[in-house]
């Protein structure tokens, strides 16, 4: 069954990309192959709705390479590195810059689509907090100098009475603030808010 699931093939062998790109093509995936590093950034969607399939040693510019250039742009992007020459300490660097699995050439192809649809979920999840994260932000960025003064001390715990003690307003002044502050934060309860405030806080 074909899907709308795009994976970005980025290898200088064309054998192996031939071979991988019909097996793809066959499990249902839509398949863009490259034959450099530099290719893909050449041609490739900045947006990078994706999984990339991609080998460390290639002519020019390495995967990893690669990798650290895309990064270094913001794309973050779901990766799973192949390689015929890998080693512990390079597929270790790859999972610390964000790769999702590092497979030795020859690889099960069984194996190749679990990574991938790992890939696929860790990507959808990282897209969804990255979603929620910017509504979050930006209902923060609403709220009014005192409603932010407000939660953060009631994100820290403090109550309605010495909230008021502190600001020298009354106990209804800090609840009309206070409730201001959630509804444009759209928080439904108090470990809501706590969440959402700590999210935005995370996120600069």
């Amino acid at each position: 069954m074909r899907t709308s699931r795009t994976v970005f093939l980025i290898d200088d062998d064309d054998a192996v990309c031939h071979a991988l790109s019909v097996f793809l093509e066959g499990a249902g995936y839509r398949v863009r192959s490259f034959s450099s590093a530099e290719a893909f950034l050449e041609k490739a969607d900045s947006a990078l709705e994706g999984v990339m399939v991609l080998d460390q040693r290639m002519t020019g510019m390495s995967g990893l390479e690669l990798q650290a250039e895309l990064n270094r742009r913001g794309a973050n992007p779901s990766i799973i590195f192949i390689s015929g020459h890998g080693d512990v300490q390079m597929s270790v660097k790859a999972i610390k810059a964000g790769a999702i699995n590092f497979l030795e050439k020859p690889f099960n192809n069984d194996e190749l689509l679990t990574s991938i649809r790992e890939a696929f979920s860790y990507a959808d999840k990282s897209k969804k907090q990255r979603n929620m994260t910017t509504e979050i932000r930006k209902c923060h960025a609403s709220l009014t100098d005192r409603e932010k003064e407000v939660l953060q001390h009631v994100v820290a715990g403090m109550s309605n009475r010495h909230l008021a003690e502190l600001l020298g307003v009354s106990d209804r002044t800090v609840e009309v603030h206070r409730s201001r502050g959630m509804k444009k934060m759209g928080a439904a309860s108090l470990p809501d808010l706590v969440r959402k405030y700590t999210l935005c806080q995370k996120a600069g």
